[in-house]
């Protein structure tokens, strides 16, 4: 298409106002003309706050504008299929936050949907765009890896459970706790980091320990709206195990609540030539030359960009047919397949097949 995008938004939470509003705010070919909340009070401040001509309740009656060229969902995650299914249907294309949907029947509805309609869907994978994951991915593509044969992930909090009590620890409407909430996102990197290997088994287990607590360290704590004596019926810690086809593995953890020392988030790969820990965005390889082992801390050059603006860049793009797709569907329902049998697998105290 040419000109402007026109953009409607479904879903005014926090979400949206801090890491999606100011990057198509500042998008010279997108433009913001309506936004749908089922809060109307916030729907309506958030339009007038920001210069949007028209807010809605119902995202349907929305969809039925035909100025809308996309939408961007920032819903609860059990209306993320529903919206975007919805969305394409009405010949809208899609970008939606993250995980693609509380399960992959969801996930597969998404993707016909989109593949039906021939309109680009896309769900956040902003890890993606950071300068780290950009020079390990050219690191790994150039070779200096080498074979990758092993490796483990996670996003561990001390205490940083979001929106307690409200519809991240419901389970109804979140799909599960941290390993939907933050293993979508480090788990994704990992494996598109590995060249995206095709899982075959994998085991979990769940832990629900700090329903109770009321202590918080984390900034992200303050995603959400938390409910006194909301329900609280998700995981707080979950670990695993990924086994993918030619023997390579993944060891998983992911955590809103544990003792630990601190907060990180942490990929580490192993290759035959060299490995590397990337941990609260910082990249160290570890490697030998000249008869000794080697420790190497990159240095990456300027103030990095936000990296869910450059995702959403990257959406605009490949409406406007500059670019082809990084994510697509089909990665959707992997990933949703891989964490529905984690899921399972901690359920039954066995290893799934997939």
């Amino acid at each position: 298409m040419s000109g402007k995008i026109r953009m409607g938004i479904v879903g005014a939470g926090n979400i949206f106002r801090g890491s999606h509003l100011q990057p198509l705010l500042d998008h010279p070919e997108v433009e913001i003309v309506a936004i749908c909340d089922v809060n109307g009070e916030r729907a309506e401040k958030t339009a007038r706050d920001n210069g949007i001509a028209d807010y809605y309740t119902d995202y349907h009656e929305m969809l039925m504008r035909g100025d809308i060229d996309a939408v961007d969902i920032c819903t609860s995650n059990l209306y993320h299929s529903e919206v975007a299914i919805a969305a394409l249907k009405a010949g809208k294309h899609v970008f939606c936050e993250k995980p693609d949907a509380v399960n992959p029947e969801e996930a597969q509805k998404m993707a016909n949907a989109a593949e039906e309609s021939g309109k680009v869907m896309m769900t956040m994978r902003n890890n993606r765009f950071t300068p780290a994951a950009k020079y390990l991915r050219r690191f790994i593509e150039e070779g200096h890896m080498g074979e990758i044969y092993t490796g483990r992930c996670g996003w561990i909090r001390r205490r940083g459970i979001p929106g307690k009590g409200g519809w991240f620890t419901t389970k109804e409407l979140s799909g599960g706790g941290p390993l939907i909430d933050l293993g979508v996102h480090f788990i994704d990197l990992t494996m598109w980091l590995m060249n995206n290997p095709k899982p075959v088994t994998v085991s979990g287990a769940t832990y629900t320990k700090f329903a109770n607590n009321e202590i918080a360290d984390s900034v992200h704590s303050g995603f959400g709206e938390k409910q006194e004596n909301g329900t609280f019926d998700v995981e707080d810690l979950a670990t695993g195990f990924i086994r993918f086809d030619g023997g390579a593995t993944l060891q998983i953890e992911f955590s809103w609540a544990s003792n630990i020392g601190e907060e990180m988030s942490f990929i580490e790969l192993r290759g035959t030539k060299a490995g590397f820990r990337l941990k609260n965005g910082e990249v160290e390889v570890f490697s030998e030359s000249a008869g000794q082992l080697t420790n190497v801390k990159p240095v990456m050059k300027g103030t990095p960009p936000p990296p869910h603006g450059e995702h959403l860049k990257h959406f605009i793009d490949v409406v406007q047919r500059r670019a082809e797709p990084t994510i697509t569907p089909a990665h959707g329902v992997e990933m949703i397949k891989i964490l529905s049998a984690i899921y399972k697998s901690a359920d039954t105290g066995r290893e799934v097949v997939l």
